[in-house]
């Protein structure tokens, strides 16, 4: 029987970013069931435009996200490089979203969408490093 692969930071990563799409989506749901009828768009509504501005970030960023990370554990990155990177997207990735929802400031998401460019450089450069050169 082949041995199994293990990738434990990406892993708990995706288990841990999986639980936090669930509130993000329900968030929408819940809004849409309070304001009626509206199964479409955000029928100018505010709080429902943050919700569904801060699901579609989250589904946009974090299959990439988790992707690159999950290659560089493949490849044998360190895990310290591992560990701190997943860290940083998760940090981010939650710090987006609680800015999106809570904020009006443009601070916290762009804290965060500076981490997650962070997080995508340093795993990019990692892995053209490893193969490349």
């Amino acid at each position: 029987m082949p041995e199994l692969i293990s990738l434990p930071v990406t892993s708990v990563l995706a288990g841990l970013l999986v639980i936090l799409l669930v509130p993000l989506s329900t968030a929408i749901s819940m809004r849409r069931l309070k304001l009626g009828s509206v199964v479409f768009g955000d029928a100018d509504d505010e709080t429902l435009r943050r919700r569904i501005r801060a699901h579609g970030n989250f589904v946009e960023s974090v299959p990439i996200g988790i992707l690159a990370i999950g290659l560089v554990e493949l490849a044998g990155g360190p895990e310290s490089l591992l560990w701190s990177v997943a860290g940083v997207f998760l940090g981010g990735r939650v710090l987006h979203a609680t800015g999106m929802l809570y904020f009006d400031s443009p601070v916290p998401r762009g804290a965060a969408m500076l981490s997650q460019h962070a997080v995508c450089l340093v795993t990019g450069v990692w892995l053209l490093n490893r193969f490349l050169f």
